[in-house]
């Protein structure tokens, strides 16, 4: 019996649980929150990232192609509508800041209400409301509007249709206000990007939260490079696809010097059968057998393409995911795979991160504390440079029953209090905190 991945989307079939330790009742510490810090340069070629910028400015993810490229000209201002949560002001400024230092953007945040519109409104309300309208959004940005009442008058016109855009000149984000503090952070990183870049994901990139594998939650250094390559002055609105490709070698040249040198990007773009199974599989509103079903067909369509990247690592990690209940030795054999070929095309990444999670559960749930410690000593450093608050709190949970099995009380205490800190900004409300206390602590076998 094991964790689900830790990305609030994603929680499913759990065993059955036992109260947690008396600590987790108790009042929880202050919430942990990371710092702003640069991320980590891409260190792909040129020739490859070229290709990935083209696709992914130049098509929705519905796969209809964008013949002309839109963007801000101009500054960029950003406002944030009254009534959001209390985390969200710092966790955009922090956003906004490292927009500004790695991507050179010119955007600022400005005070609502002001003579003008500002370029990008952020509004929040909650879950169900959002939901009505749009049922699968997490979270989503639309152009031509700057609030919820317009984007609801116009949510049935060609008014919200990006590719009909040539200039963009407002947007609106809209963020669900009663989720976690992470989950809020995610929303602001993936849909500004997309308010300010291109519109599209990619599953095939591992480096990228323009990819709906959800395992990058905040802007990477490649996506800074793309971004930086977006609102460049050597591109604009309005330039084909052609005419945005003949700028690419020279800017990425420029702007990336350290991937000047030999390599090739690829033109195998993901099939719409292989998103819809996945798509599928990670449904809520499907049943296992079905879900499961979606997970075999995605493996065998990636092997069939004789893929050895990001999506076969994510078909493995998908199968395991859902067979964790069903098929326990399925499960692990795939999360097995997984993390062999995520160790090989992103090690020490957050994939690998996630994966070693899920085999530090299995480890705790059979009584092998080391590995356990081993497992989750491992992926630490991966969580907390992707800032993985959940994934991070939920390791040094799992850490603190290995800690406990191993005879290391004191220890355990420390560590399962650090867990709380992280877990009040990775799960956000107190019942979610302490419930994946207890769903960690009903993995040991001393349970």
């Amino acid at each position: 019996m094991v964790l689900t991945a830790c990305n609030p989307s994603q929680f499913n079939e759990m065993p059955e649980r036992r109260d947690a330790n008396s600590q987790s009742h108790s009042a929880l510490p202050p919430m942990a929150q990371f710092s702003t810090r640069a991320a980590r340069a891409t260190t792909r070629s040129n020739t490859a990232i070229a290709q990935d910028i083209l696709d992914l400015s130049f098509m929705m993810e519905s796969g209809r192609p964008i013949t002309h490229l839109s963007r801000f000209e101009g500054p960029i201002t950003v406002t944030v509508a009254p009534g959001a949560p209390a985390s969200l002001g710092p966790d955009l400024d922090r956003l906004l800041n490292r927009l500004r230092r790695e991507a050179r953007i010119d955007i600022t945040r400005v005070a609502p209400g002001g003579e003008t519109s500002a370029s990008i409104t952020i509004e929040t309300l909650p879950r169900s409301r959002m939901q009505r309208v749009v049922p699968k959004a997490a979270c989503f940005v639309v152009p031509r509007q700057s609030s919820w009442d317009e984007f609801r008058h116009s949510r049935n016109s060609q008014s919200l249709d990006w590719t009909t855009l040539t200039t963009r000149e407002r947007v609106a984000v809209f963020i669900p206000s009663d989720v976690a503090p992470q989950e809020i952070r995610d929303c602001l990183h993936e849909e500004i990007g997309q308010a300010i870049g291109p519109l599209n994901d990619l599953y095939r990139l591992s480096d990228s939260v323009f990819n709906d594998d959800n395992f990058n939650a905040v802007l990477t250094g490649f996506d800074m490079l793309v971004l930086r390559v977006y609102n460049n002055s050597d591109w604009r609105s309005g330039m084909t696809r052609a005419q945005a490709a003949a700028t690419l070698p020279g800017l990425l040249s420029r702007l990336n010097p350290r991937g000047n040198y030999p390599g090739r990007g690829t033109t195998d773009h993901s099939p719409r059968a292989w998103i819809s199974a996945i798509e599928t599989a990670l449904g809520r509103n499907t049943s296992g057998p079905r879900r499961i079903g979606a997970a075999r067909m995605a493996l065998s369509l990636a092997q069939s393409r004789g893929w050895q990247d990001n999506r076969l690592a994510f078909s493995y990690f998908a199968l395991g995911r859902l067979t964790l209940v069903r098929d326990p030795e399925l499960s692990l054999a795939s999360f097995l795979t997984a993390g062999r070929i995520y160790s090989r095309i992103a090690p020490g990444g957050i994939q690998e991160a996630h994966v070693n999670m899920q085999l530090a559960a299995f480890a705790l749930s059979s009584g092998q504390a080391d590995q356990a410690l081993a497992l989750t000593g491992a992926a630490m450093p991966a969580a907390t440079r992707a800032e993985n608050a959940s994934l991070l709190a939920t390791l040094l949970m799992i850490r603190a029953e290995a800690l406990d099995l191993s005879g290391r009380p004191s220890e355990a205490r420390a560590v399962r209090l650090d867990s709380l800190r992280w877990g009040r900004y990775g799960f956000g409300r107190t019942e979610a905190v302490r419930a994946r206390m207890t769903e960690v602590a009903a993995l040991s076998p001393d349970a």
